[in-house]
């Protein structure tokens, strides 16, 4: 038996959960989420706590058991506190800015880039705007977006300039040396 799988996802109060045929919805302060579990894992509600079981012991299924279980408790974890991921920019004139739905990007390309934000996430940049923080109750989202502002600039291998996530350390490459 799955270990995550079989820990039930406990539901705190001010959340509301519903379940329809395959679908979840889940429904908190911050917002609503919904999603749909796949089939041989049956989900159901038990005092105040969500228990996912699965129908048989194929790989396929023990699989999908603790990832449906995984994916609850980040919808109940998002609808009540939310996510948050942060970028910093690293490079000399690399900047952001926000206005409105979408993020104004300096890269030292010899255009600056536009990044328009999804529904449901939100960025912010500090002072310096050299950080930008993502907020969201999809956590999925929040990581596909962080992905791809990353993309637009990942840093390079020898000076580290570029978008990172905070706190990633990076081993960087040691130049040629010159002719002595």
């Amino acid at each position: 038996m799955s270990r995550i799988g079989k820990k039930p996802v406990e539901i705190p109060s001010g959340v509301d959960v519903k379940l329809q045929g395959m679908a979840i919805k889940v429904k908190g302060p911050k917002g609503e989420l919904d999603w749909s579990h796949p089939e041989g894992v049956t989900v159901s509600l038990r005092d105040k706590e969500i228990v996912v079981e699965r129908a048989d012991d194929s790989k396929k299924n023990r699989a999908l058991h603790g990832l449906t279980r995984n994916l609850i408790a980040n919808m109940v974890n998002g609808v009540t506190s939310g996510y948050q991921r942060v970028l910093d920019i690293v490079g000399v004139g690399y900047r952001a800015q926000v206005q409105g739905g979408k993020i104004n990007l300096t890269l030292g390309y010899s255009h600056p880039v536009e990044f328009h934000l999804p529904a449901g996430i939100t960025a912010a940049v500090d002072q310096k705007q050299t950080q930008i923080t993502l907020t969201g109750i999809d956590k999925q989202k929040i990581g596909q977006v962080a992905a791809d502002l990353r993309a637009l600039r990942s840093p390079d291998a020898y000076k580290g300039k570029g978008i990172r996530y905070s706190g990633q350390r990076l081993k960087l490459k040691v130049g040629k040396t010159g002719k002595k």
